[in-house]
């Protein structure tokens, strides 16, 4: 099993270990596009491993700050109040570059970056850039994907 990130087409695939492809979510990756460089808000490209999967459990918008559960749940009035947030909702997949150089150590390194697969408000859109870097799900969508897939599970980013 793997998981396949086109940024052209902003859309996140699940391909079984026999190649087929067995799910498919529109996604968000980041509005500055993509990019592995420290402080840029790009999407990493290349090939990544899920390191860690953090949220099991949490209700639907419970909201992460330094990956950990806030104890706060997300809703409009609280969006309201902090309209600049970037909201990490849900789940996360925090995905760790496998290319030394490209996307890993150094001032490349995509863990060091805090890139994750996430949850995000369900009323921002999907299917077109709009991220500080990481790719943002709908939280029904990061709720099944993170179900599916194991830790150390493939990930390959890719602008196709």
């Amino acid at each position: 099993m793997k998981i396949h990130i086109s940024l052209a087409h902003q859309r996140l695939t699940l391909i079984s270990a026999t190649g087929q492809s067995d799910r498919s979510w529109l996604v968000s990756t980041a509005a500055n596009g993509a990019g592995e460089q420290s402080g840029s808000y790009c999407t990493p490209r290349g090939r990544h491993l899920v390191r860690a999967k953090i949220g099991a459990d949490q209700p639907i918008n419970t909201i992460f700050v330094a990956r950990r559960p806030s104890g706060e749940i997300y809703a409009p009035e609280l969006a309201a109040s902090f309209p600049e947030r970037d909201w990490i909702l849900t789940r996360i997949l925090w995905l760790s570059g496998s290319e030394r150089g490209f996307n890993r150590l150094g001032t490349v390194d995509t863990m060091r970056r805090y890139i994750y697969i996430h949850g995000g408000p369900d009323h921002l859109p999907m299917g077109a850039p709009a991220s500080h870097g990481c790719i943002r799900m709908r939280n029904q969508d990061i709720i099944e994907l993170f179900d599916l897939v194991p830790v150390y599970t493939p990930v390959e980013i890719s602008e196709d």
